[in-house]
């Protein structure tokens, strides 16, 4: 059996954040474990970035300084997530080995000096990083303060160049075998591209007009995989010398990148970093997303690998942490699953592209807020570690997501730039959000008898497999709602015929759909009793829809916005956030599925995990709760009768 974030836990929740000392003098080291004593934190990752601390030159290693961190980390009592430092090859790679750097679309190689400059598929870079995996893993396998390992970093590298297409020929030919199989996969017959021998076929380059849409998101799964490929050499490494040590590689929030389905199954800790803007109204329920997702890719308890105590260094305008929305973060991310809340980084940086990008540790040092926050914070965790951690979360909702589904939507010649399944899965789970129903995220091929609901904002792309499963959980007795353009294309994005799966028109109740009527930015459609935006379908219905509501005005005049067909909705526009969160707290209500606290005050996130309840102010006023019966509020250690009051950004975290 595989370790897991308990193996690493303990029975705490981990509190720290991403440690980088070779940027420091060896005297700070023993002032920050003094401080990271203070702030109770117990886990720290090093070597995300150490490679060439630890290979100054080709074959050579260093580990005496990190021999001594880890020793003097032990001491103190800190974990250490250990990193393989693979993500950020030092320059001698690329200057000894042109082959390992990855080339862009337009042929242009990219060079060290920044980081993530290797390509997955160079033999070269893929020797180095398994040599340098096997020492650190021989060296540290028996290491006591050794908890997790922790492999690369972001996996976000894309690679057009002569090895990659090499690489991408032999991914196809496992696929489909024969050329006539992928000319028929990518419909090659359009604008004379098929293909008579496999060398032709090249990585989707710079092209003079639109690329094949087919190859582009055969490329991105290809992609996908080779990233994938690399963490799983680099993990069967580090598992052969620690079995008993979990491990994990950090996923970026809903990243179009990595199918994090499939990643996630080939981790033992499913993490994630999480920076929403904190000028962002709507800042918490982004996160409250990525969390959601995140728990779901895991299973069960998460690690929050990354999120920043203060200001980031990337957004036009880069703005610090109100006073106390750090917290309240940090307590959302466990209330909704995580056993884990750690940032980049402890220390913030003097130098580099991210000195400006804030740590646990700012510039202002040990007296400055956000260290003193941070204490506070860490105070908080170590009291709640034993009543929470290894916790689960029921939900009745499911939303459904697929990356595939989303890299073939996102292609250059859709109907509509203005469609992003990002926002349009983002106004989705803020409806349910807002309505205070906990959702799950799952793949449109799970089993998902076990929901009461099942919410599909966009699947633009969707197997047949999953189409049979929409059915199937639908005959079984369950209900599902379902957004616009769903259903559209089949596993090879290949146009359904009618524009939508045959099933699913029946199973919604739609005749025809005659054509689809995306809208401007900022246009709306009126429909009866609320107003459209960013799409509308000309839709007919069937004699089988017992309920529609209809368009008014336009062109659309009087054709069905939403049908309804039993227990099966299709919302053919989408709906202003009021209507959408009304509609879908009704049909949620239909099917049986309550929210988890019922008349709480706008911006006030319920959330139950386990026998706990934690109840979140995302706003800048106090503002009364009412609960039923008596409770003890864990974090002021006061019982609670009848109501609590949430301060500015407050959290309570009631237990009966």
């Amino acid at each position: 059996m595989s370790p897991t974030l308990a193996d690493a836990a303990r029975g705490r929740i981990l509190f720290g954040g991403d440690y980088n000392p070779e940027q420091w003098p060896e005297e700070t080291w023993h002032e920050d474990v003094r401080l990271m004593k203070a702030a109770r934190v117990n886990s720290v990752t090093l070597g995300v970035f150490s490679w060439s601390a630890l290979e100054p030159e080709a074959g050579a290693r260093e580990f005496g300084w990190l021999d001594r961190l880890m020793g003097l980390l032990h001491e103190a009592g800190v974990g250490v997530v250990l990193a393989t430092p693979t993500a950020s090859p030092p320059p001698w790679m690329g200057r000894l080995h042109p082959d390992t750097l990855p080339r862009d679309a337009d042929g242009r190689t990219e060079v060290w000096g920044g980081r993530q400059h290797f390509s997955h598929s160079s033999a070269t870079y893929r020797r180095y990083a398994a040599a340098i995996t096997e020492d650190l893993a021989a060296r540290y396998a028996g290491h006591p303060a050794l908890t997790m390992w922790h492999i690369n970093n972001e996996y976000c590298t894309v690679d057009y160049g002569d090895e990659a297409a090499t690489a991408f020929r032999r991914w196809l030919r496992t696929r489909y075998g024969t050329l006539d199989a992928l000319n028929s996969a990518w419909g090659t017959a359009f604008w004379s591209q098929g293909y008579d021998t496999w060398d032709g076929i090249l990585p989707p380059r710079h092209a003079h007009y639109l690329k094949n849409p087919a190859q582009v998101l055969d490329f991105r799964r290809f992609t996908s995989d080779m990233l994938l490929e690399c963490f799983t050499a680099e993990r069967d490494i580090v598992r052969r010398h620690t079995p008993h040590i979990p491990v994990t590689s950090n996923f970026m929030p809903l990243w179009i990148g990595q199918d994090g389905w499939r990643w996630a199954g080939e981790e033992d800790v499913v993490s994630v970093d999480v920076y929403p803007d904190p000028r962002d109204p709507l800042g918490g329920q982004r996160g409250a997303l990525v969390h959601d997702l995140t728990r779901s890719q895991a299973r069960g308890p998460w690690m929050l690998m990354e999120q920043a105590a203060g200001p980031v260094n990337w957004r036009g305008v880069n703005h610090p942490k109100p006073r106390g929305l750090g917290r309240l973060w940090s307590l959302q991310a466990v209330a909704r699953g995580a056993d884990a809340v750690c940032y980049f980084q402890w220390r913030q940086s003097r130098q580099g592209a991210e000195k400006f990008h804030s740590g646990m540790v700012s510039h202002a040092g040990e007296q400055g807020r956000t260290f003193q926050e941070i204490r506070r914070i860490g105070a908080e965790l170590a009291a709640l570690g034993a009543e929470v951690t290894g916790t689960r979360i029921d939900a009745d909702v499911a939303v459904l997501h697929d990356w595939h589904s989303w890299w073939a939507g996102a292609h250059e010649g859709r109907l509509s730039s203005e469609v992003d399944l990002p926002e349009v899965l983002t106004a989705w789970h803020r409806a349910l959000w807002e309505a205070h129903l906990t959702c799950d995220f799952a793949h449109p091929e799970d089993e998902l008898s076990g929901y009461r609901l099942v919410v599909v904002p966009q699947l633009y792309l969707l197997t047949d497999t999953a189409v049979g499963n929409l059915l199937s959980y639908v005959e079984g007795g369950g209900t599902l709602v379902c957004g616009f353009l769903t259903g559209v294309a089949d596993e090879d994005d290949r146009i359904r015929p009618g524009g939508m799966d045959a099933r699913l028109r029946g199973l919604f109740g739609i005749r025809t759909l005659h054509e689809w009527w995306p809208l401007e930015a900022g246009e709306t459609v009126r429909c009866e009793g609320f107003r459209g935006t960013l799409w509308s379908e000309e839709i007919e219905a069937g004699p089988g829809a017992a309920e529609t509501v209809p368009y008014r005005g336009g062109e659309l005049d009087g054709l069905p916005a939403v049908l309804r067909n039993g227990r099966a909705w299709y919302v053919s526009t989408l709906p202003e956030l009021d209507a959408l969160r009304e509609l879908l707290a009704s049909v949620a209500a239909g099917a049986g599925v309550r929210p988890v606290l019922a008349g709480l005050p706008a911006g006030v996130e319920a959330v139950r995990r386990g026998e706990l309840l934690f109840l979140l102010n995302h706003r800048k006023e106090p503002v009364t709760v009412r609960v039923p019966g008596s409770h003890h509020e864990l974090l002021g250690g006061e019982k609670v009768t009848g109501s609590v009051t949430l301060g500015r950004y407050g959290v309570a975290v009631l237990r009966p």
